[in-house]
């Protein structure tokens, strides 16, 4: 919950701070403005700089800078702003163009005389003259540059569209981006950059600019990867996982239980976020369990093998299990049981002194996973309840009055949950309905796209 309200605080900032400085800019013109195309050159300002600024900051994400992580309470959080601002720069793209056309196809269709033009004063630095003859290219790239930025994001956000290709087709938006900025730099109001609205938005461009180039150079979490070495594949039929274990060859600073690392095994499928399902040890082992649920996961059973090697770049994510109860309530629906795995071979190694219940809840039982599950609950003093859900059986459903019935204690609690993203909303729902403070309630965005 706090990870959400500061992805909506962060959204909010950006555009609230960036309209803050253009009203103080434009405030003179604003009392002034008479008509639609003096109206029309201060709302083609406004909605470009805001795209820009939602873009550049999206940028930014992208990049995953391991800074900010905390800041935002974590890279899923992260991620999500980054669809966000990329949503809104292409709503304030697509009302940027249309405020720059729409009135010239009125002046066209003869609903709109255009107001004579006079003569330009003369620009007095060697600069800005530069910058004014370059107006007509700038115009041109950047209504190209435009139209692709709105196929590739439309893209980005079409969930069928595979990831294999999604990875290849996302990285030329750092390209698109880096055209725009010529486009905003040589056709944003002179007076602006005099001004601190354009301070912050030469800030934010020269931000997107330096991300955009790490990007394009594939150095995105160069600092973080290390190689490893995969030494041994199960495959546990019942619950379709694969089960993954790498020996790393290269430095890794280690990891808390409950983080993530995106793994490339296939340098042309890039990288996929998987969680790790083993407590670090200082061995240089991870172990990763992958449900195969989409496309490329399926393939991995008859793509990989002992020997292979995969590039793993964290770790990443909050999802740490502090907190100030002494009393925690885990939910790993699916394979969502990956986290609390890890954490449970954690405690084992250095009890914490909090008590727990596990619930497990799945619609499949792989009993040689279960056996392990056990035993990992038992010697990490968690008292484990396995659910099976089935579909269709109302009666076999986990939810917030089974919880509360199994757990009296429950409000006492910090809840961690991991699982699907529709069931994790409708607990937390329920939850908090009966009293749960709303910051007791810790999940992980897992979505990256």
């Amino acid at each position: 919950m706090a990870g959400m309200k500061r992805i909506k605080t962060s959204l909010f900032g950006l555009f609230a701070g960036m309209t803050a400085l253009w009203l103080v800019a434009e405030a003179p013109a604003l009392a002034a403005a008479k008509g639609v195309f003096q109206w029309r050159h201060l709302l083609v300002q406004y909605t470009g700089l805001l795209a820009m600024g939602a873009m550049s900051v999206a940028m930014l994400l992208a990049v995953r800078p391991a800074w900010l992580e905390p800041r935002l309470h974590g890279l899923d959080k992260m991620y999500r702003l980054h669809k966000w601002l990329g949503v809104a720069g292409l709503v304030l793209a697509i009302t940027h163009w249309l405020w720059a056309q729409g009135p010239k196809w009125l002046v066209q269709a003869g609903l709109l005389t255009r107001p004579g033009r006079g003569p330009r004063a003369p620009e007095a630095l060697e600069i800005l003259r530069l910058l004014r003859s370059l107006r007509g290219l700038a115009e041109n790239l950047g209504e190209k540059a435009f139209y692709i930025a709105v196929i590739l994001i439309a893209l980005a956000l079409i969930k069928r569209f595979p990831y294999r290709h999604f990875f290849r087709t996302h990285r030329w938006l750092a390209l698109v981006y880096l055209v725009l900025v010529f486009h905003s730099v040589v056709l944003l109001d002179f007076a602006y950059w005099r001004q601190p609205v354009g301070w912050a938005m030469g800030l934010l461009l020269a931000s997107g600019s330096v991300a955009a180039g790490i990007s394009l150079l594939r150095r995105i979490g160069a600092q973080r990867k290390a190689l490893g070495e995969i030494v041994r594949l199960d495959y546990l039929d019942a619950v379709q996982v694969h089960a993954v274990t790498l020996q790393l060859k290269t430095p890794w600073a280690g990891h808390e239980a409950g983080q993530f690392a995106f793994v490339t095994f296939d340098e042309a499928e890039g990288a996929h976020p998987f969680t790790m399902s083993s407590a670090w040890t200082g061995d240089g082992r991870l172990l990763f369990l992958i449900k195969a649920l989409g496309d490329y996961t399926r393939t991995l059973g008859h793509a990989l093998r002992v020997g292979d090697t995969a590039i793993v770049e964290g770790p990443y994510g909050r999802f740490h299990f502090e907190g100030s109860a002494q009393r925690q309530i885990w939910i790993g629906a699916g394979i969502g049981v990956t986290p609390f795995v890890a954490r449970m071979q954690a405690l084992a190694a250095q009890p914490d002194g909090r008590s727990v219940d596990f619930f497990h809840v799945t619609a499949e039982v792989d009993e040689r996973a279960l056996a392990l599950l056990r035993a990992d609950a038992q010697a990490a003093g968690v008292r484990l309840h396995l659910v099976v859900s089935r579909r269709g059986d109302t009666d076999s459903l986990f939810t917030g009055e089974r919880l509360r019935a199994q757990v009296p204690d429950w409000l006492q609690a910090d809840v961690w949950f991991c699982g699907p993203a529709n069931f994790g909303d409708a607990l937390q729902q329920d939850l908090v309905a009966h009293g749960l403070a709303p910051g007791h309630f810790q999940r992980e965005l897992f979505e990256m796209r």
